[in-house]
């Protein structure tokens, strides 16, 4: 069957046809995502406090508004972040509390795991030589002592990093201020400077980002949340040292989609099979299979679905692009960019 004829008079199939206007559509939105990366590249400072600050208000505006409705909004606002900065704080202070406390016996635990380890490695089916993990920890001695200097500047510019995080938070908790306080004042002034012909489209483009953005956030969070206390629940039923801190761990990494998780947990086996035994490490390998079974086929359904729902095959090549091109910053964004871009298209391809 042939097709409808071209400009120059030759007939073209319909599916080339459908082919290449979905391609030059998809190379518009490859080079509008290439170029936000590079953007966030080059100011990621700024980009990062920014949507920090929009993340804080996705999640702090239902609080802020139903104390609006008791005190004024400036006090409101205030009160909604004084509490969340107390509450996050209180978690980092318990934190630092377990770790603190379990330091004496994480050392005799860790050295009575290694020992064991080296038993596992020397008998079958490994049989490695005794004397080549000696001289494995000896090199790794030798190489701490002769590149001291090294690990001592790496650690102040740790510190140079320490206070570039400060900063980035201090300008995300500013701009949190104003996003929570008049953040629908703003984009309507900023709706009013645009011409007459484009404020419709813009207006429903920016109502769709927001909805898409809020909904995926605490999708996200509620995710997390969840990830964290199956993983936390679970280390200190096996009793598994630095239970917390692991969750915590498991709580940050699950913003990144599909890997981050997995990512985690890999490093509770390794802490269970330096503290446990092999037995501990292989039922939270076990854990990871079942996690991300409930992650991907349970908690992604239904609470994402309140955001623009993405194939997996998408969401795996946009974190892979986006750790490529922005590294850690770029797998934690590039997710909800991508589905805030696609939502942005939906929602004007509807009003056209």
């Amino acid at each position: 069957m042939r097709g409808p004829a071209g400009r120059s008079g030759v007939r073209v199939l319909p599916a080339l046809d459908t082919a290449a206007a979905y391609s030059w559509r998809l190379l518009v939105v490859g080079a509008v995502v290439y170029a936000a990366f590079a953007t966030l590249g080059r100011f990621h400072e700024i980009a990062v406090a920014v949507f920090l600050g929009l993340v804080v208000t996705a999640m702090l505006r239902p609080v802020a508004d139903l104390l609006a409705r008791l005190i004024p909004r400036p006090l409101a606002v205030a009160a909604a972040l004084i509490g969340s900065i107390l509450v996050v704080l209180g978690i980092l202070a318990l934190v630092g509390e377990a770790v603190a406390g379990e330091t004496a016996g994480l050392q005799r635990e860790f050295s009575a795991g290694l020992a064991r380890i080296e038993r596992w490695l020397e008998a079958p089916p490994f049989r490695l030589d005794p004397e080549a993990l000696t001289d494995l920890q000896s090199k790794i001695g030798k190489w701490l002592s002769t590149h001291r200097s090294t690990l001592i500047n790496t650690a102040l510019t740790g510190a140079g990093r320490l206070v570039e995080v400060l900063t980035v938070l201090a300008l995300a908790l500013f701009c949190s201020v104003f996003f929570l306080h008049s953040g629908d004042r703003q984009w309507s002034w900023f709706c009013g400077q645009l011409p007459r012909t484009v404020r419709g489209r813009v207006s429903v483009a920016g109502r769709a980002a927001w909805r898409t953005f809020t909904g995926y956030t605490r999708g996200i969070v509620l995710v997390a949340a969840t990830n964290a206390i199956l993983v936390g629940v679970a280390l200190f039923l096996l009793q598994v040292p630095l239970a917390l801190p692991l969750a915590l761990l498991e709580f940050f990494a699950a913003f990144v989609p599909l890997i981050g998780s997995p990512i985690a947990l890999a490093v509770a086996a390794v802490v269970a099979l330096a503290a446990k035994g092999p037995i501990v490490a292989a039922i939270v390998v076990c854990l990871i299979v079942v996690i991300g079974q409930i992650e991907g086929h349970v908690l992604h359904p239904i609470v994402m679905s309140w955001a623009v729902r993405l194939h997996p095959v998408v969401v795996a090549l946009t974190v892979i692009g986006g750790a490529i091109a922005a590294g850690v910053l770029g797998a934690v964004v590039a997710v909800p960019l991508v589905s805030v871009l696609w939502s942005i298209y939906q929602a004007v391809r509807t009003t056209e």
